[in-house]
Parts: structure tokens; sequence; C-alpha cells
């Protein structure tokens, strides 16, 4: 299955839910209010859009997710290999190791990575 598309302010959104779920959604619009400045209306239209895309569930109040953040941001990554680099790793790699300062340290784990 596909996860769903999950756009920036959702996703800022959804840290929120990672972090305290399962959570009700009067919990919810407190913390969206306090961390986001959402009103409440925001925050329930937010809820309501997702659950209709299959990224939460709101059952009785209380409000759960069914993609996990790891699933959400391997779609995204997917997504920016697709959209930018025709799909290529080895493309998105090198662009990456091009505009970042890695220590000795995240290089050897990314070469520990690559070989698993």
């Amino acid at each position: 299955m596909e996860t769903p598309k999950i756009f920036e302010s959702e996703y800022r959104f959804c840290l929120i839910l990672w972090e305290h779920e399962p959570v009700t959604a009067a919990e919810l619009v407190k913390l969206c209010q306090a961390q986001l400045g959402w009103k409440r209306t925001t925050t329930y239209t937010v809820i309501k859009r997702l659950g209709e895309r299959g990224v939460v569930q709101n059952k009785d109040g209380v409000v759960t997710a069914l993609v996990s953040r790891e699933e959400a941001q391997v779609s995204e990554i997917d997504e920016l290999m697709e959209k930018k680099f025709q799909g290529s790793l080895p493309a998105f790699l090198a662009a990456f190791a091009r505009r970042q300062d890695l220590s000795e340290e995240e290089a050897e784990e990314i070469r520990r990575i690559i070989e698993k």
C-alpha cells in the first residue's frame, strides 16, 4: 500500500501526534495551539483531512496515527529522489555528500549502512 501524501503543515501536526499518541482530540487542540499557534477549528480540520486520506484515525475522540514517522519519511525521500534525481540513489547521495560537512564518524556510518 502506498503511503498517503502528508503536506508540510500536516507533517508538523503528525510530529506532535507521534510524540503523544494515543491522544484525545481535545488534547491535540491544546498541543497544536501551544506549538503551532493553530485554532481549534484548524486542528479538527487537519484531523478530518488526514483521517479521510488514511493517515490518522479518530475513534471515539482518541486520535492515533495509521502512518508511522518512518513510513512518512521514506515516502518523502522516495518522492524527492524520483522528482529531482530520476530515481537514482547514487545521484541523490552524491548531491547530498557535496552539500554537507560530514564528520568522519558520519561518513563511516553511511558506509556501514550502504554495505548492509
